[in-house]
């Protein structure tokens, strides 16, 4: 696996594989990586020739500089993953220079709306900050194929929304949620948290079970009510917010349209730690 630790190394080793004609797929991380990376990694080995990985902790899509200095980072242990995972041929590692040659700011973007719906409420500019890294590392390593998971439902349709109105030649690839035993959804942010806390957690999976199956007979704001009830008697747990949204346009709904698709997103604080999850409702 090569390593890569600049836009020109990058550049030139992009350049020859593209003269080998060879397809590229690719997924770009924050690090600290788990098994719900990997799983982005296994299917890109299956449509693609060459996969690459990048890891880079982008600091304009944070709106706490709290939570990005506690953003876990150990690059060595992630190098070693990718490695032994045999899933990947290149990992990229730029330094802020190479993505932000320049200011350490943002673009602006039109994401026809999807960015002020839920995490956009809370964290303005956030999803600036996503197009414009993820834009920056499409040009530079110019892949046919990249991957992003479920998990990250609305910076997945922003992604999707950001290729189609800059007409980026990527195809975007949605991988269905990875899931520890117990069902919580794997995410960077969870080894901040004591094993005994992550098996608690696993009420936000089975809550969005349940409302997967209360849907069908119970009104949207019933629902609310319920999950809300469950999340006032866990112990150290904050529901942040628990809605019912349209998939295409990401709008919060209290009604079930038959001809449109559905999807419950919740964020709960657990010990101070920030865990998001979502469900399609058949």
């Amino acid at each position: 696996m090569e390593v890569i630790n600049n836009r020109k190394t990058l550049q030139d080793f992009i350049e020859r594989q593209k003269e080998m004609g060879k397809r590229i797929g690719f997924a770009p991380t924050m690090g600290a990586l788990h098994n719900g990376h990997l799983s982005l990694y296994e299917e890109a080995r299956k449509e693609n020739d060459l996969v690459v990985s990048s890891i880079f902790v982008n600091p304009t899509q944070f709106n706490n500089s709290e939570d990005l200095e506690k953003y876990p980072r150990d690059i060595n242990r992630d190098i070693l993953i990718l490695k032994n995972s045999g899933l990947v041929d290149a990992v990229y590692i730029p330094e802020v220079t190479d993505i932000y040659p320049e200011k350490t700011e943002s673009l602006h973007y039109d994401f026809d709306g999807l960015e002020n719906e839920m995490e956009g409420k809370s964290r303005p500019g956030h999803f600036d900050g996503v197009g414009t890294v993820v834009e920056e590392l499409f040009r530079q390593v110019k892949p046919d194929n990249a991957y992003f998971g479920e998990k990250d439902f609305q910076q997945l349709a922003i992604i999707k929304k950001m290729v189609e109105k800059k007409q980026l030649p990527v195809k975007i690839k949605g991988v269905p949620i990875y899931r520890a035993e117990n069902g919580l959804a794997l995410s960077s942010r969870n080894q901040r948290l004591h094993e005994d806390r992550k098996e608690a957690s696993k009420i936000i999976y089975e809550t969005l079970k349940k409302v997967n199956d209360w849907f069908r007979t119970v009104t949207v704001p019933e629902i609310k009510e319920r999950v809300t009830d469950i999340f006032d008697h866990q112990h150290g747990m904050k529901l942040e917010y628990f809605l019912i949204a349209d998939e295409e346009t990401l709008k919060e709904t209290d009604f079930f349209y038959k001809d449109r698709n559905f999807r419950a997103f919740i964020v709960v604080v657990v010990d101070g730690v920030r865990l998001i999850d979502n469900m399609h409702l058949d």
